[in-house]
């Protein structure tokens, strides 16, 4: 099994559809032991998520914008866990204002943008620093990505926060390598996830993929980005990091919709 011994903290699962959910049922399918995370009212759904894992796993509290929050981390993880080999980071959210607006950039403040940022993107050196205790030599972080090398309909300043977290993620890896620990993104096509569908204007990017996607891509099958980031998690990509691994159906690559006649 990929990850056999090995612990791992999945954050931002809600729902059974959603990617980081299946990244923690994967995990243990390949032998990991799961600690998710969550805080607040989300909690409920996290718990009851975790309920129908492979192994219900333990939910512990984390507010990414919570000093407090992140200064303990460590202390609640190590009742569950000795060290971690493992971090997903699939944390995301923007004020209404930021995400499909008329007025697109022009229709935020900087407080909601600053939220957006600092939840989206500073969340994951700060997650790093916080577990960075607990992390062994050969451990991985990754994180959930969505491609900021253009600009998308509708995502607006969380397609800016992404950027800002691409670069952070390849700053890590320089920082963290001396460490042993690798740090790199999954960058997934749209999934129909709770956080999602509340995009105004998702369809508009569901319908770039429909167009674009060589291999096809299905909106409602987490399970192929979910795949890479086990894999990511694992042994076997011991020198890759500062990496964004694609899991599209080849968006990526294509400049423009075929023409068919």
């Amino acid at each position: 099994m990929l990850l056999a011994d090995r612990t791992v903290l999945v954050t931002g699962v809600l729902t059974p559809s959603s990617i980081a959910f299946t990244c923690a049922r994967l995990a243990q399918e390949q032998g990991a032991t799961v600690v998710l995370s969550s805080f607040g009212r989300a909690r409920s759904l996290t718990e009851r998520a975790a309920r129908r894992l492979p192994v219900e796993a333990p939910v512990i509290d984390l507010d990414v914008t919570s000093a407090e929050d992140l200064a303990g981390l460590a202390d609640r993880l190590t009742a569950h866990v000795d060290r971690l080999d493992g971090v997903v980071h699939a944390i995301g959210f923007a004020p209404e204002t930021c995400l499909g607006q008329d007025d697109g950039l022009f229709a935020a403040s900087w407080d909601d943008v600053a939220t957006a940022v600092q939840v989206s993107a500073y969340s994951l050196p700060a997650l790093a620093r916080a577990v960075r205790p607990l992390l062994r030599p050969g451990a991985s972080i990754v994180g959930l990505d969505f491609d900021a090398t253009v600009a998308w309909p509708a995502y607006d300043w969380m397609g800016v926060a992404k950027a800002a977290l691409e670069s952070a993620s390849r700053y890590l890896a320089r920082d963290l390598g001396p460490d042993g620990v690798r740090v790199n993104l999954v960058a997934a096509g749209p999934i129909r996830t709770v956080a999602a569908r509340s995009i105004p204007g998702f369809a508009d990017i569901e319908q770039v993929w429909a167009e674009r996607a060589p291999l096809g891509w299905d909106v409602d099958d987490p399970e192929p980005a979910a795949r890479a980031v086990t894999a990511l998690l694992s042994d076997w990509f011991p020198a890759t990091s500062g990496e964004i691994v694609h899991v599209d159906g080849g968006v990526h690559a294509i400049g423009a919709a075929a023409v068919h006649p």
